[in-house]
Protein backbone atom coordinates (compact mmCIF):
# COMPACT_ATOMS: atom_id res chain seq x y z
CA UNK A 1 0.00 0.00 0.00
CA UNK A 2 1.26 3.55 -0.48
CA UNK A 3 2.15 5.58 1.92
CA UNK A 4 -0.06 8.23 1.07
CA UNK A 5 -3.15 6.11 -0.65
CA UNK A 6 -5.58 8.20 -2.11
CA UNK A 7 -9.25 7.85 -1.21
CA UNK A 8 -12.50 9.09 -2.19
CA UNK A 9 -14.49 10.04 1.35
CA UNK A 10 -17.43 11.94 0.54
CA UNK A 11 -19.64 12.51 -2.42
CA UNK A 12 -23.41 14.48 -2.78
CA UNK A 13 -24.94 15.79 -5.30
CA UNK A 14 -28.13 18.71 -5.40
CA UNK A 15 -31.63 17.45 -5.43
CA UNK A 16 -33.70 18.33 -8.78
CA UNK A 17 -37.61 18.15 -9.55
CA UNK A 18 -38.36 17.57 -13.30
CA UNK A 19 -34.59 18.57 -14.06
CA UNK A 20 -34.43 21.70 -12.24
CA UNK A 21 -33.24 23.05 -9.16
CA UNK A 22 -35.62 23.01 -6.55
CA UNK A 23 -35.42 27.00 -5.78
CA UNK A 24 -33.69 29.57 -8.05
CA UNK A 25 -29.94 29.56 -7.39
CA UNK A 26 -26.93 31.06 -8.88
CA UNK A 27 -24.28 27.85 -10.49
CA UNK A 28 -21.72 28.66 -7.58
CA UNK A 29 -24.52 28.33 -5.17
CA UNK A 30 -25.73 25.01 -6.50
CA UNK A 31 -21.53 24.23 -5.89
CA UNK A 32 -21.63 25.83 -2.78
CA UNK A 33 -24.48 23.39 -1.40
CA UNK A 34 -22.84 19.92 -3.36
CA UNK A 35 -19.65 21.04 -1.21
CA UNK A 36 -21.56 21.18 1.89
CA UNK A 37 -23.43 17.80 1.45
CA UNK A 38 -20.21 16.65 0.43
CA UNK A 39 -17.95 17.36 3.09
CA UNK A 40 -20.76 16.52 5.89
CA UNK A 41 -21.03 13.08 3.78
CA UNK A 42 -16.83 13.00 4.31
CA UNK A 43 -17.00 14.63 8.00
CA UNK A 44 -14.63 16.77 6.86
CA UNK A 45 -15.26 20.81 7.56
CA UNK A 46 -14.59 23.36 4.52
CA UNK A 47 -12.13 24.82 6.50
CA UNK A 48 -9.91 21.63 6.11
CA UNK A 49 -9.90 22.00 1.78
CA UNK A 50 -6.32 22.81 0.21
CA UNK A 51 -7.18 21.24 -2.85
CA UNK A 52 -10.19 22.15 -5.32
CA UNK A 53 -10.75 20.87 -8.64
CA UNK A 54 -13.86 21.93 -10.99
CA UNK A 55 -14.59 22.53 -14.61
CA UNK A 56 -17.90 22.87 -16.38
CA UNK A 57 -20.76 25.22 -17.75
CA UNK A 58 -21.01 28.06 -15.46
CA UNK A 59 -24.72 29.38 -16.09
CA UNK A 60 -25.33 32.11 -18.11
CA UNK A 61 -23.80 34.30 -17.03
CA UNK A 62 -21.11 33.07 -15.59
CA UNK A 63 -17.71 34.16 -13.84
CA UNK A 64 -15.87 33.58 -16.89
CA UNK A 65 -12.25 32.33 -17.03
CA UNK A 66 -10.99 31.90 -13.59
CA UNK A 67 -13.46 28.91 -12.20
CA UNK A 68 -11.19 27.64 -9.19
CA UNK A 69 -10.43 31.58 -8.00
CA UNK A 70 -13.88 32.70 -8.43
CA UNK A 71 -15.44 29.43 -6.36
CA UNK A 72 -12.33 29.50 -3.85
CA UNK A 73 -13.59 32.71 -3.04
CA UNK A 74 -17.01 32.05 -2.79
CA UNK A 75 -16.58 28.51 -0.61
CA UNK A 76 -14.36 31.05 1.63
CA UNK A 77 -11.17 28.92 1.01
CA UNK A 78 -7.25 29.42 0.09
CA UNK A 79 -6.43 25.88 -1.82
CA UNK A 80 -2.86 24.85 -2.11
CA UNK A 81 -3.62 23.16 -5.16
CA UNK A 82 -5.83 23.44 -7.80
CA UNK A 83 -6.96 22.24 -11.23
CA UNK A 84 -9.58 23.60 -13.41
CA UNK A 85 -8.87 20.94 -16.44
CA UNK A 86 -11.39 20.74 -18.70
CA UNK A 87 -11.89 18.13 -21.41
CA UNK A 88 -15.98 17.99 -21.67
CA UNK A 89 -17.80 15.12 -19.77
CA UNK A 90 -14.67 13.63 -18.94
CA UNK A 91 -13.25 16.26 -16.92
CA UNK A 92 -14.16 14.59 -13.78
CA UNK A 93 -12.64 11.69 -13.89
CA UNK A 94 -9.70 13.22 -14.89
CA UNK A 95 -9.68 15.36 -11.72
CA UNK A 96 -9.82 11.96 -9.37
CA UNK A 97 -6.78 11.13 -11.14
CA UNK A 98 -5.11 14.48 -10.52
CA UNK A 99 -6.42 14.99 -6.97
CA UNK A 100 -4.85 11.19 -6.29
CA UNK A 101 -1.50 12.22 -7.46
CA UNK A 102 -1.64 15.29 -5.62
CA UNK A 103 -2.64 13.83 -2.65
CA UNK A 104 -0.07 11.14 -2.85
CA UNK A 105 2.95 13.50 -3.42
CA UNK A 106 1.25 15.57 -0.08
CA UNK A 107 0.46 18.74 -2.13
CA UNK A 108 -2.73 18.59 -0.30
CA UNK A 109 -5.12 17.11 2.49
CA UNK A 110 -8.34 17.05 1.75
CA UNK A 111 -9.37 17.56 -2.35
CA UNK A 112 -12.51 18.60 -3.54
CA UNK A 113 -13.89 18.23 -7.37
CA UNK A 114 -16.98 20.08 -8.00
CA UNK A 115 -19.67 20.98 -10.47
CA UNK A 116 -22.77 22.47 -11.38
CA UNK A 117 -24.84 23.65 -14.24
CA UNK A 118 -28.04 25.63 -14.66
CA UNK A 119 -28.39 24.25 -18.25
CA UNK A 120 -31.89 23.51 -18.15
CA UNK A 121 -33.73 26.73 -15.91
CA UNK A 122 -31.32 29.08 -17.82
CA UNK A 123 -31.68 27.18 -21.27
CA UNK A 124 -28.04 28.55 -21.31
CA UNK A 125 -26.37 25.78 -24.05
CA UNK A 126 -26.02 26.83 -26.92
CA UNK A 127 -26.65 23.32 -29.70
CA UNK A 128 -26.63 25.11 -32.44
CA UNK A 129 -22.51 24.90 -33.00
CA UNK A 130 -19.47 25.02 -31.34
CA UNK A 131 -16.77 28.01 -31.70
CA UNK A 132 -15.56 28.37 -35.20
CA UNK A 133 -11.75 27.61 -33.89
CA UNK A 134 -9.19 25.14 -35.36
CA UNK A 135 -11.02 23.04 -37.87
CA UNK A 136 -14.21 23.54 -36.39
CA UNK A 137 -14.21 26.46 -39.17
CA UNK A 138 -15.24 24.34 -41.57
CA UNK A 139 -17.98 22.38 -39.69
CA UNK A 140 -19.79 24.44 -37.88
CA UNK A 141 -21.20 26.52 -41.00
CA UNK A 142 -22.67 23.91 -42.88
CA UNK A 143 -25.21 23.39 -39.40
CA UNK A 144 -24.43 20.53 -38.80
CA UNK A 145 -26.48 19.93 -35.14
CA UNK A 146 -23.78 19.70 -32.35
CA UNK A 147 -22.97 17.60 -30.89
CA UNK A 148 -25.50 14.90 -31.94
CA UNK A 149 -24.34 15.77 -35.80
CA UNK A 150 -20.73 14.11 -34.54
CA UNK A 151 -22.18 10.99 -32.93
CA UNK A 152 -24.89 10.14 -35.57
CA UNK A 153 -22.15 10.45 -38.73
CA UNK A 154 -19.95 8.03 -36.15
CA UNK A 155 -22.94 5.94 -35.59
CA UNK A 156 -23.71 5.81 -39.11
CA UNK A 157 -19.87 4.61 -39.66
CA UNK A 158 -20.44 2.04 -37.30
CA UNK A 159 -23.73 0.86 -38.60
CA UNK A 160 -21.94 0.71 -42.33
CA UNK A 161 -18.63 -0.99 -40.80
CA UNK A 162 -20.38 -3.59 -38.48
CA UNK A 163 -23.82 -3.77 -39.54
CA UNK A 164 -24.65 -2.00 -35.87
CA UNK A 165 -28.62 -1.65 -35.74
CA UNK A 166 -30.98 1.22 -34.33
CA UNK A 167 -33.03 -1.78 -31.93
CA UNK A 168 -28.99 -2.62 -30.68
CA UNK A 169 -28.76 1.11 -29.74
CA UNK A 170 -32.54 1.06 -28.50
CA UNK A 171 -31.63 -1.80 -26.02
CA UNK A 172 -29.32 0.72 -24.24
CA UNK A 173 -31.73 3.61 -24.00
CA UNK A 174 -34.29 0.78 -22.70
CA UNK A 175 -32.30 -0.70 -20.14
CA UNK A 176 -30.95 2.68 -18.46
CA UNK A 177 -34.71 3.68 -18.23
CA UNK A 178 -35.30 0.84 -16.12
CA UNK A 179 -32.25 1.30 -13.64
CA UNK A 180 -33.58 4.91 -13.88
CA UNK A 181 -37.29 3.45 -12.79
CA UNK A 182 -35.26 2.11 -9.26
CA UNK A 183 -34.05 5.95 -8.67
CA UNK A 184 -36.32 7.85 -7.52
CA UNK A 185 -34.14 10.78 -8.26
CA UNK A 186 -34.27 10.14 -11.84
CA UNK A 187 -36.22 12.34 -14.00
CA UNK A 188 -37.39 10.05 -16.80
CA UNK A 189 -39.05 6.77 -15.01
CA UNK A 190 -41.55 5.85 -16.75
CA UNK A 191 -41.41 2.82 -18.81
CA UNK A 192 -39.85 2.97 -21.97
CA UNK A 193 -39.40 0.10 -24.89
CA UNK A 194 -37.43 -0.31 -28.25
CA UNK A 195 -40.49 0.71 -30.62
CA UNK A 196 -41.08 3.57 -28.66
CA UNK A 197 -37.47 4.62 -28.96
CA UNK A 198 -37.35 3.43 -32.63
CA UNK A 199 -40.93 5.26 -33.27
CA UNK A 200 -39.19 8.78 -31.01
CA UNK A 201 -38.90 11.71 -33.39
CA UNK A 202 -35.42 11.35 -35.95
CA UNK A 203 -33.13 14.29 -34.39
CA UNK A 204 -29.75 13.62 -36.74
CA UNK A 205 -30.06 9.84 -38.64
CA UNK A 206 -29.96 7.86 -37.12
CA UNK A 207 -29.89 9.08 -33.66
CA UNK A 208 -33.85 9.45 -32.54
CA UNK A 209 -34.81 11.54 -29.41
CA UNK A 210 -34.60 9.03 -27.07
CA UNK A 211 -31.26 8.12 -28.27
CA UNK A 212 -29.80 11.11 -26.80
CA UNK A 213 -29.47 11.97 -23.28
CA UNK A 214 -31.63 14.58 -21.24
CA UNK A 215 -31.06 18.25 -20.81
CA UNK A 216 -31.46 19.40 -16.83
CA UNK A 217 -29.27 21.41 -14.56
CA UNK A 218 -27.20 19.22 -11.81
CA UNK A 219 -24.73 20.33 -9.32
CA UNK A 220 -22.11 17.10 -7.44
CA UNK A 221 -19.05 16.99 -5.40
CA UNK A 222 -16.18 14.85 -4.59
CA UNK A 223 -14.21 14.62 -1.45
CA UNK A 224 -10.26 12.68 -1.14
CA UNK A 225 -8.30 12.14 1.10
CA UNK A 226 -5.61 9.68 2.25
CA UNK A 227 -6.89 6.27 3.47
CA UNK A 228 -5.11 7.08 7.05
CA UNK A 229 -7.44 10.32 6.83
CA UNK A 230 -10.38 8.45 6.08
CA UNK A 231 -9.91 5.58 8.51
CA UNK A 232 -9.32 7.90 11.03
CA UNK A 233 -12.95 9.60 10.60
CA UNK A 234 -14.20 6.57 10.48
CA UNK A 235 -16.09 6.67 6.55
CA UNK A 236 -15.89 4.01 4.01
CA UNK A 237 -12.80 4.90 1.76
CA UNK A 238 -13.48 4.03 -1.59
CA UNK A 239 -10.00 3.11 -3.15
CA UNK A 240 -8.94 4.85 -6.49
CA UNK A 241 -6.90 1.69 -8.37
CA UNK A 242 -6.27 2.84 -11.45
CA UNK A 243 -6.87 5.38 -13.49
CA UNK A 244 -5.87 6.93 -16.92
CA UNK A 245 -6.85 10.23 -19.79
CA UNK A 246 -6.25 11.17 -23.22
CA UNK A 247 -7.99 12.79 -26.31
CA UNK A 248 -7.62 12.72 -29.64
CA UNK A 249 -9.33 15.02 -31.84
CA UNK A 250 -11.28 18.41 -31.61
CA UNK A 251 -13.29 18.24 -34.62
CA UNK A 252 -15.54 15.46 -36.01
CA UNK A 253 -13.42 15.98 -39.54
CA UNK A 254 -10.38 14.98 -37.62
CA UNK A 255 -11.50 12.49 -35.36
CA UNK A 256 -8.89 9.32 -36.64
CA UNK A 257 -11.80 6.67 -37.19
CA UNK A 258 -15.55 7.76 -37.05
CA UNK A 259 -16.24 3.87 -35.69
CA UNK A 260 -13.64 4.01 -32.54
CA UNK A 261 -13.56 5.57 -29.47
CA UNK A 262 -9.41 5.91 -29.51
CA UNK A 263 -9.29 8.41 -26.46
CA UNK A 264 -11.63 5.62 -24.28
CA UNK A 265 -8.93 2.84 -25.56
CA UNK A 266 -5.87 4.78 -24.45
CA UNK A 267 -7.31 5.75 -21.33
CA UNK A 268 -8.84 2.32 -20.40
CA UNK A 269 -5.63 0.59 -21.19
CA UNK A 270 -3.71 3.21 -18.65
CA UNK A 271 -6.60 2.49 -16.01
CA UNK A 272 -6.48 -0.96 -15.75
CA UNK A 273 -2.49 -1.79 -16.56
CA UNK A 274 -2.61 0.44 -13.38
CA UNK A 275 -5.08 -1.40 -11.39
CA UNK A 276 -3.63 -4.55 -12.26
CA UNK A 277 -6.85 -6.25 -12.82
CA UNK A 278 -8.70 -7.91 -15.81
CA UNK A 279 -12.10 -6.97 -16.86
CA UNK A 280 -13.59 -10.25 -14.82
CA UNK A 281 -13.26 -8.27 -11.59
CA UNK A 282 -15.82 -4.86 -12.98
CA UNK A 283 -18.63 -5.42 -11.00
CA UNK A 284 -20.18 -1.91 -11.84
CA UNK A 285 -19.65 0.16 -15.31
CA UNK A 286 -20.63 3.64 -15.07
CA UNK A 287 -20.08 4.92 -18.60
CA UNK A 288 -21.00 8.54 -20.30
CA UNK A 289 -24.26 8.38 -22.24
CA UNK A 290 -25.02 11.39 -24.28
CA UNK A 291 -26.09 9.26 -26.95
CA UNK A 292 -26.57 5.58 -26.99
CA UNK A 293 -24.13 5.25 -29.58
CA UNK A 294 -21.59 6.57 -27.06
CA UNK A 295 -22.12 3.61 -24.62
CA UNK A 296 -21.48 1.18 -27.35
CA UNK A 297 -18.84 2.42 -28.93
CA UNK A 298 -17.07 3.01 -24.94
CA UNK A 299 -17.88 -0.57 -24.30
CA UNK A 300 -15.62 -1.76 -27.15
CA UNK A 301 -12.72 0.37 -26.37
CA UNK A 302 -12.84 -0.68 -22.83
CA UNK A 303 -12.14 -3.85 -23.96
CA UNK A 304 -15.59 -5.45 -22.49
CA UNK A 305 -16.27 -6.87 -26.17
CA UNK A 306 -14.31 -6.91 -29.32
CA UNK A 307 -14.85 -3.97 -32.07
CA UNK A 308 -17.75 -4.22 -34.02
CA UNK A 309 -19.38 -6.32 -31.14
CA UNK A 310 -20.96 -3.35 -29.26
CA UNK A 311 -24.69 -4.48 -30.88
CA UNK A 312 -24.64 -8.05 -29.54
CA UNK A 313 -23.24 -7.29 -26.26
CA UNK A 314 -25.89 -5.15 -25.22
CA UNK A 315 -28.89 -6.84 -27.04
CA UNK A 316 -31.08 -9.02 -24.84
CA UNK A 317 -30.99 -6.42 -22.12
CA UNK A 318 -28.23 -7.38 -20.79
CA UNK A 319 -26.90 -4.29 -19.02
CA UNK A 320 -30.64 -3.63 -17.43
CA UNK A 321 -31.47 -4.60 -13.84
CA UNK A 322 -31.26 -8.95 -13.50
CA UNK A 323 -28.83 -8.90 -16.32
CA UNK A 324 -25.64 -10.19 -16.43
CA UNK A 325 -23.49 -6.44 -16.75
CA UNK A 326 -24.79 -3.82 -14.49
CA UNK A 327 -24.42 -0.69 -16.17
CA UNK A 328 -25.16 2.85 -15.84
CA UNK A 329 -27.27 1.94 -12.65
CA UNK A 330 -28.82 5.13 -11.43
CA UNK A 331 -30.09 5.70 -14.90
CA UNK A 332 -27.88 7.87 -16.97
CA UNK A 333 -27.46 10.81 -18.86
CA UNK A 334 -30.47 9.61 -20.63
CA UNK A 335 -33.18 9.10 -18.03
CA UNK A 336 -31.60 10.01 -14.82
CA UNK A 337 -30.24 13.87 -15.48
CA UNK A 338 -27.45 15.40 -18.05
CA UNK A 339 -26.58 19.08 -16.94
CA UNK A 340 -23.67 19.13 -19.61
CA UNK A 341 -21.25 18.18 -18.20
CA UNK A 342 -22.10 14.19 -16.58
CA UNK A 343 -18.92 12.95 -15.49
CA UNK A 344 -19.07 13.63 -11.87
CA UNK A 345 -22.58 11.66 -11.50
CA UNK A 346 -21.14 8.43 -12.87
CA UNK A 347 -18.56 8.78 -10.06
CA UNK A 348 -21.15 9.52 -7.24
CA UNK A 349 -23.03 6.47 -8.43
CA UNK A 350 -19.97 4.17 -9.04
CA UNK A 351 -19.22 5.52 -5.12
CA UNK A 352 -22.59 4.38 -3.44
CA UNK A 353 -23.11 1.14 -5.39
CA UNK A 354 -19.64 0.43 -3.87
CA UNK A 355 -20.55 1.52 -0.33
CA UNK A 356 -23.45 -0.31 -0.50
CA UNK A 357 -25.62 3.62 -0.53
CA UNK A 358 -27.76 2.67 -3.72
CA UNK A 359 -31.31 1.86 -2.29
CA UNK A 360 -33.50 -0.32 -4.59
CA UNK A 361 -30.72 -0.33 -7.47
CA UNK A 362 -28.07 -1.74 -5.60
CA UNK A 363 -26.32 -3.93 -7.45
CA UNK A 364 -25.33 -7.16 -5.29
CA UNK A 365 -21.69 -7.64 -4.00
CA UNK A 366 -20.40 -4.67 -5.35
CA UNK A 367 -16.54 -4.15 -4.76
CA UNK A 368 -14.91 -2.77 -7.87
CA UNK A 369 -16.53 -0.19 -10.23
CA UNK A 370 -15.22 1.10 -13.65
CA UNK A 371 -16.11 4.72 -14.30
CA UNK A 372 -15.38 6.46 -17.87
CA UNK A 373 -16.36 10.04 -18.92
CA UNK A 374 -16.37 11.00 -22.93
CA UNK A 375 -15.70 14.80 -23.69
CA UNK A 376 -16.47 16.23 -26.80
CA UNK A 377 -17.09 14.77 -29.94
CA UNK A 378 -15.96 11.47 -28.64
CA UNK A 379 -12.81 13.47 -28.40
CA UNK A 380 -11.85 12.95 -24.80
CA UNK A 381 -11.99 10.15 -22.64
CA UNK A 382 -10.58 9.52 -18.87
CA UNK A 383 -11.06 6.40 -16.62
CA UNK A 384 -11.36 5.64 -13.20
CA UNK A 385 -11.43 1.87 -11.28
CA UNK A 386 -12.53 2.42 -7.58
CA UNK A 387 -12.86 0.04 -5.22
CA UNK A 388 -13.66 -0.67 -1.26
CA UNK A 389 -10.25 -2.82 -0.80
Amino acid sequence: MKNREAVIVGVADVPLKDGKVLTPMSVLQMQALAARDALFDAGIAMRDVDGLLTAGLWGNPGPGLLPTVTLSEYLGIVPRFVDSTNIGGSAFEAHVAHASMAIEAGRCEVALITYGSLQRSEVSRNLAGRPSVLTMQYETPWGAPTPIGGYAMAAMRHMHEFGTTSEQLAEIAVATRKWAALNPAAMMRGPLSIEHVLKSPMISDPLHLLDACLVTDGGGAIVMTTAEHAKALGRKAVHVRGYGESHTHWTTAAMPDLARHAAAEVSGREAFTMAGIGHDAIDVVEVYDSFTITVLMTLEALGFCERGEGGAFVSGQRTAPGGTFALNTNGGGLSYAHPGMYGIFLLIEAVRQLRGEAGERQVKDAVTALVHGTGGMLSSGATCILSMR
